[in-house]
C-alpha cells in the first residue's frame, strides 16, 4: 500500500515540477516534509519512471491552451481569497493559506504600520496577451489554410499535364 502512495507522490511531484519549475518546492507540494523534500526531488529526478512522465506533461502542457487558461485565470477569475487575506485580523495557519486561491496576486507587502498591500495582476494586460494569442492564433490558422490551397492547387496542375 504504501508503495501506491509512493507513486501518486510521485505523479504528483511530476506535475507539481512540470507547473512550477522547482523540484523543492514541486516536493514539498506533493507531500515530502523538510530536507525529505529536497532528497526526494532528487530520486525523482534520477528515476526514468518520473522523467517519462515529466517529459509527457511538458509536452501536453506546451501548447498555447494552458497559456490561454492561465491568462483567462488572470483576466476573469476571483479575487475574493486575496481580499479575505488582506482584511484577516491575524496571518491565517499555513495550512488554510495553502488553500486560498491567490493565482491573480502578483505581490504581498506588510507595511511598517501592520497593514497589508496586495496587488493583483492587471487583467486589462492578461486580456490584450489573450487578444495577441488568439489573433496570433488565427494568423497561423490562416497561413496553413493558404499553404493547403497551394499545395492542392500545385497538385491538380500536375495532374492536368
Amino acid at each position: 500500500m504504501s508503495e501506491k502512495i509512493t507513486e501518486q507522490r510521485r505523479d504528483k511531484f511530476c506535475c507539481y515540477y512540470v507547473t512550477l519549475g522547482d523540484p523543492e518546492e514541486a516536493a514539498v507540494r506533493a507531500g515530502w516534509q523538510g530536507a525529505a523534500a529536497l532528497t526526494e526531488a532528487a530520486k525523482c529526478l534520477k528515476d526514468q519512471q518520473c522523467r517519462k512522465v515529466i517529459s509527457e506533461l511538458k509536452t501536453l502542457f506546451a501548447d498555447t491552451a494552458s497559456v490561454k487558461a492561465g491568462l483567462k485565470r488572470l483576466a476573469f477569475g476571483s479575487c475574493k481569497d486575496a481580499v479575505t487575506l488582506a482584511f484577516s485580523e491575524e496571518l491565517p495557519p499555513p495550512s488554510v493559506i495553502e488553500k486560498l486561491d491567490l493565482f491573480n496576486v502578483s505581490e504581498i507587502k506588510r507595511d511598517k504600520g501592520g497593514g497589508v498591500e496586495i496587488k493583483l495582476f492587471d487583467r486589462l494586460k492578461a486580456l490584450e496577451k489573450l487578444y495577441e494569442l488568439e489573433t496570433a492564433q488565427d494568423g497561423k490558422n490562416m497561413a496553413a489554410g493558404l499553404i493547403e490551397a497551394l499545395t492542392a492547387s500545385a497538385g491538380a496542375e500536375n495532374h492536368d499535364d
